[in-house]
């Protein structure tokens, strides 16, 4: 297994741990076995992550780290210099068999860009706060998870499951996994997704506050709204109803799932 962290700029292809004060710096990570399919989890606290998937055989990482927001307004002492401002980069990626693991320091925030080899077979990419997330080119099985910003996935062959809180769900497929479920939810946005026209599936749509637009030929099922019934305080009860837009594309086939509730959702077809 190969531990490598950078904390400044510099290129480190071997077992390396060092520290200079920089705010952005280049990582090459090799396979184990380059050229054969590999996995691959980056996971930040804070920032945004940007993947794209190249004729290559390394995982080429670049990283810039963001000036922390309370020195922008801390004033320089009289006859003084800043020496040492504290935002130096941290992180690390371990690769083990040709499984990929990179991640950052919670207490920064790091911009990951990303390029990766085109062969991949499972990819995991999240982050929670001050960032998006933006993917392309990539195969495999896809996990992605936001909190405070928008999933973009771009040109994926295989099978995606996206959620996230604050932001859009946009996602572009050249081929699926026909045999995988696939989910795609949000809170605060839109779902856009671009299936092949070849599509086959099972779909199960929700939008609390918006609407459900497609060009595929949808066959919708009539089934009940499902209610949840909470009993209370001073035997006071609340209903809860789930009303579901069930249906079958091309006569059915994987399961689909995509849901928001304060946006709409579009189940468009590959031109």
């Amino acid at each position: 297994m190969k531990t490598i962290r950078f904390t400044g700029i510099l290129i480190l292809t071997v077992l390396l741990s060092a520290r200079l004060w920089a705010q952005e710096g280049q990582l090459v990570v090799p396979l184990s076995e380059p050229g054969k399919p590999y996995k691959l989890d980056i996971s930040l606290v804070n920032g945004s992550i940007t993947v794209t998937g190249y004729d290559g055989k390394d995982i080429i990482i670049d990283a810039q780290g963001e000036e922390r927001k309370h020195r922008e307004k801390e004033a320089v002492p009289g006859g003084m210099k800043r020496l040492f401002a504290g935002n130096n980069l941290d992180v690390q990626a371990q690769e083990n068999n040709n499984e990929v693991n990179i991640h950052g320091s919670p207490n920064k925030t790091t911009n990951l860009t990303i390029k990766v080899p085109m062969n991949s077979t499972s990819v995991k990419l999240s982050t929670v706060n001050n960032g998006n997330i933006n993917a392309s080119n990539l195969s495999g099985d896809l996990e992605i998870r936001n909190v405070n910003g928008y999933i973009k996935l771009n040109n994926i062959a295989g099978s995606v499951v996206a959620n996230t809180v604050n932001g859009n769900v946009e996602v572009t497929f050249r081929s699926i996994d026909a045999k995988a479920a696939m989910a795609f939810s949000t809170l605060n946005g839109k779902v856009d997704v671009t299936f092949p026209a070849s599509l086959k599936a099972n779909v199960k749509l929700k939008s609390d506050q918006g609407d459900i637009f497609t060009d595929f030929d949808v066959v919708t099922e009539q089934r009940k709204p499902v209610v949840t019934k909470n009993t209370g305080e001073k035997g006071m009860y609340s209903l809860k109803m789930e009303d579901w837009v069930y249906g079958k594309i091309a006569g059915g086939g994987q399961e689909l799932m995509m849901k928001t509730t304060f946006g709409s959702l579009y189940i468009r077809k590959a031109k």
